[in-house]
């Protein structure tokens, strides 16, 4: 529940509409398949390792067992701000949404409140967190399921009569078999496609704290995957079916309004006539969910690091009573705030601070992919059968190396076909290039800085520690 919860949220509520009109219905689905099949091979290596050494703050630990320390010590950093910062956005994102419902009150009242509830729930207890996930996650569920009955019955013509409504030619793109904007629109799609399925690999930082986590996680990794692929295309489908692709609402589609999300416009032509309110409690739920869980997987990416040597050891420290790690909660709780705050005095500097975390879940999925190729190979090397994993990731090594490729091209082709590249090189937009891609020059810095202060180096594959007791 975790993993759907974190992966179904507002891409899937609102910017799914954007989809549709950018690739078209067909265009569309074919974009979060591939997505969908990288994510599976990203979720399947992570699975494989996890079961194995299940440990919080996971893929980093990898990196720096499996690669190299530096690698390790990049991989945890960089996904650590990443995840703090996003914090910062989601708690932002509360006042806009409260906005439908109360324009006058003062939007940093609602994020206040909603900042100070995740930070409760994070230094409470592990199953605290999980219990809050768990009801939000269904929140989320339940309405993509009523979506989807609603909107078969709305096709068949059952549940709501649309004497307009002509689904062959919605689906078609109006005889474009589906397909608009070219390779340029689906390439579009799969930029989007991508930010909507990050947040999958918190299952792998859950993995130290789960009950028998080398049954659970795999678990819960191999069915995910499907209900994920299944909820992303049937909602495509039914909103390309329903909703027009050159409908200016799905143009329009944004947070800032719910009243235009493709699930508020087919529950509105289906006869609710409090869809939107429907729409922007669940969005909120969202929101805070995300909020929850970036704050959760920050806290115990800081854990970890310090359990490595690469952060301070008072944040490896856990409370006696309830077991968490209350310095990382509170030191990621300070950053993700402080950077709220500078939306209001610097706006600026809060707009790089978002774009230094902007590729971080891709570089993260970089580095899940390195790893597994590695550990696979290093378990052969050192003279053990794949039949001794308890958990075997299929296709590899096929599997890493797409999920790999896959990544780098969606983080080089974040400004395709944008004016960002036009003409001469003094003449392009520089600004917009280095707010783009500002998250990949910050893991180099941090790569190539503890090379040159450790001098480490690639681990050779007979030297990898592959030994399943972790020292915490």
């Amino acid at each position: 529940m975790i993993a759907l919860g974190g992966t179904i949220g507002t891409g899937l509520f609102v910017a799914s509409g954007a989809t549709i009109s950018q690739a078209g219905p067909f265009g569309s689905l074919v974009a979060y398949a591939a997505i969908g099949i990288m994510v599976y091979f990203l979720m399947t290596s992570l699975g494989e390792m996890a079961s194995y050494l299940p440990i919080s703050g996971s893929f980093a630990t990898f990196a720096s067992r499996y690669v190299d320390k530096a690698f390790g010590f990049a991989m945890g950093w960089n996904y650590w701000f990443n995840c703090a910062i996003t914090v910062a956005v989601e708690i932002a994102t509360v006042g806009v949404v409260m906005k439908f419902w109360l324009p006058s009150v003062p939007t940093w009242i609602w994020s206040a409140i909603v900042f100070t509830l995740i930070l409760a729930i994070n230094l409470t207890s592990a199953r605290a967190y999980g219990e809050w996930e768990f009801w939000m996650a269904l929140v989320k569920v339940v309405t993509v399921i009523v979506f989807l009955a609603i909107g078969v019955l709305t096709i068949l013509g059952i549940f709501f009569h649309q004497p307009h409504l002509n689904v062959a030619h919605n689906l078609s793109a109006g005889g474009n078999n589906g397909f608009v904007g070219g390779a340029g629109g689906m390439l579009a799609v799969l930029m989007i496609a991508g930010f909507s399925f990050q947040g999958t690999e918190i299952v792998g930082v859950t993995a130290g704290e789960a009950e028998n986590p080398e049954k659970t996680v795999p678990q819960a990794i191999k069915s995910v995957f499907w209900r994920i692929l299944i909820f992303y295309f049937a909602t495509i489908f039914i909103i390309g079916a329903l909703i027009w692709y050159k409908d200016p609402n799905l143009l329009a589609a944004s947070t800032e309004n719910i009243a235009v999300s493709p699930f508020t416009l087919v529950f509105r032509d289906a006869g609710l006539a409090a869809a939107a309110s429907v729409m922007n409690a669940v969005i909120l739920t969202s929101v805070i969910s995300a909020g929850n869980s970036w704050l959760y997987s920050a806290s115990r990416m800081l854990y970890s690091l310090s359990l490595e040597g690469f952060a301070p050891k008072v944040f490896g420290k856990t409370h006696k009573g309830n077991g968490i790690p209350t310095a990382a909660v509170l030191v990621t709780a300070i950053l993700g705030l402080a950077a709220f705050i500078t939306s209001f005095f610097g706006p600026e500097v809060y707009l790089y601070l978002v774009a230094a975390s902007g590729l971080s879940g891709f570089l993260a999925w970089v580095g899940i992919a390195i790893a597994h190729f590695r550990f696979r190979r290093a378990f052969v090397k050192q003279g053990h059968h794949i039949d001794e994993l308890g958990y075997k990731a299929r296709w590899f090594p096929v599997g890493p190396i797409i999920a790999l490729v896959m990544s780098i091209l969606i983080m080089l082709g974040q400004s395709y076909g944008t004016t960002n590249f036009h003409g001469t090189i003094a003449h392009w937009n520089w600004t917009a290039i280095i707010t783009t891609y500002l998250a990949v020059p910050l893991f180099l810095i941090l790569y190539f800085g503890y090379k040159l202060v450790k001098h480490s180096k690639l681990i050779p594959l007979e030297e990898v520690d592959l030994d399943r007791t972790y020292n915490k």
